[in-house]
């Protein structure tokens, strides 16, 4: 249980892999050259494994954590992050959890035990979880207040109806003001378990310090024979949802989301879809932007973009224009994907978009949360390691056929759609849009 793997040796780091007893692993990669370190404990729990009834809660959960521990109370545990000008903080997605500072590299201890103080250790007092329950009721209302996040959930429900998927991270206004502390807490205690977890740290760091840094701040939690939970697989069941989500809003634009049932994240064509998505909407040369923006006009944004989750995904655009030319918009999305369904992308767009990847990639390993969130990320969602150089091969290796075939696959797809914008209705929503979407 505590063999240590060397998983990379490069001449950007080295990327080491233990696991402790009681199944918690931990991946590190020291960087030299660096002065500052980044610590992520990354918890496989989010929005998709609350019961309906408790809808909310993996995010209702992470801002308690920080309210106060056995040993530190909200104010302290502020205190003394602020008193290094580090960075404590967490984010709640659909399958999982992340609590993680930054620190300089001489304040790794304090990071550490910190991180592992608020996740293992939080009260989740009654006094706490009310004055958080407001907090999170204006994180909605927040929300409420954004149309591309509003959107994105919306979107969301309209492909994957009453699926876990489909519910926002944030919850109802419903549900969190009638979620309790017995029914916060036992979902805490039963799904905040060493094996469900991974210890990352990037930095100026050894992996021997992190492992005797976790030691010493968990003690006798490693304990026992338990080992890291399988990596989430399967195929998802959705019910049909809606197709077309209205939110009437009185915005200056109207904001629209359209896309389809993609690939989960273990499919071996997730490298082709990258591919496909950067070169349909991922930036200004991409197919979309040249089309809608440059070409017509019709939008100053428009992007594309892919979710994957274990068993299930999906690849969506974005776009906001005059609500007088949401018709044109909506046509001309459909036009786009039925001519690269057809007749796939040209070379260059293929060349351009792979390019545009590798350079992504590498440029977001310039600091060390990038690189921290990387190794995390990648262990608790595969349970395996990439290297750059690895990861840059299957971008390459993608081929211009692949891609075609991807497409026609996937851009034939009956779309789904939201739109956020001054409709009263769906009767008043361009029918050049319903068309689409229907």
């Amino acid at each position: 249980m505590n063999k240590t793997t060397v998983l990379e040796r490069a001449e950007g780091g080295v990327v080491k892999r233990t696991v402790l007893p009681g199944g918690l692993r931990v991946i590190t990669e020291q960087v030299p050259g660096v002065r500052s370190a980044s610590v992520g404990i990354w918890v496989g729990i989010g929005s998709r494994d609350e019961p309906a009834k408790v809808a909310g809660a993996a995010h209702y959960l992470e801002h308690l954590l920080f309210k106060g521990t056995k040993k530190r109370d909200a104010a302290r545990i502020a205190e003394e992050i602020d008193a290094v000008g580090g960075e404590l903080n967490a984010f709640t997605a659909k399958e999982h959890t992340c609590y993680y500072a930054h620190v300089l590299d001489e304040d790794l201890p304090l990071a550490v035990d910190l991180v592992c103080d608020v996740v293992f250790d939080a009260l989740l007092t009654e006094r706490d979880m009310e004055i958080e329950r407001g907090v999170v009721l204006e994180e909605i209302a927040m929300r409420d207040d954004d149309p591309e996040d509003l959107l994105h959930d919306a979107f969301c429900t309209a492909l994957m109806g009453e699926h876990a998927l489909g519910r926002p991270v944030l919850g109802t206004e419903e549900s969190i003001t009638g979620m309790t502390r017995t029914a916060l807490n036992g979902f805490y205690r039963r799904r905040y378990t060493l094996p469900k977890m991974v210890l990352a740290v990037a930095g100026n760091i050894t992996h021997t310090d992190v492992l005797r840094l976790a030691r010493k701040a968990l003690g006798d939690r490693l304990a026992g024979s338990g080992a890291p939970e399988p990596v989430r697989a399967g195929r998802a069941r959705m019910p049909r949802g809606p197709r077309l989500v209205l939110h009437s809003d009185d915005t200056e634009q109207a904001h629209l989301m359209v896309g389809v049932r993609a690939l989960d994240r273990h499919d071996p064509r997730r490298w082709t879809l990258s591919v496909l998505n950067a070169a349909l909407g991922g930036g200004m040369s991409s197919r979309l932007f040249q089309e809608v923006r440059e070409r017509r006009g019709l939008a100053y944004q428009v992007y594309t973009s892919v979710a994957s989750y274990a068993d299930t995904g999906h690849l969506s655009v974005y776009t906001g224009c005059q609500p007088d030319r949401l018709g044109e918009v909506s046509k001309v999305v459909r036009e786009v994907f039925t001519e690269v369904a057809a007749h796939g992308l040209t070379d260059a767009e293929i060349a351009r978009a792979k390019g545009q990847l590798r350079g992504g990639l590498v440029l977001g390993l310039e600091d060390t949360s990038s690189r921290m969130s990387r190794i995390g990320k990648g262990e608790l969602a595969y349970g395996d390691y990439l290297t750059v150089e690895q990861t840059l091969d299957r971008i390459d290796a993608v081929e211009a056929g692949q891609v075609a075939a991807l497409a026609g696959e996937l851009l034939t797809r009956p779309l789904a759609g939201s739109v956020v914008g001054p409709y009263a209705d769906l009767g008043d929503v361009p029918a050049e849009l319903t068309d689409v979407v229907g």
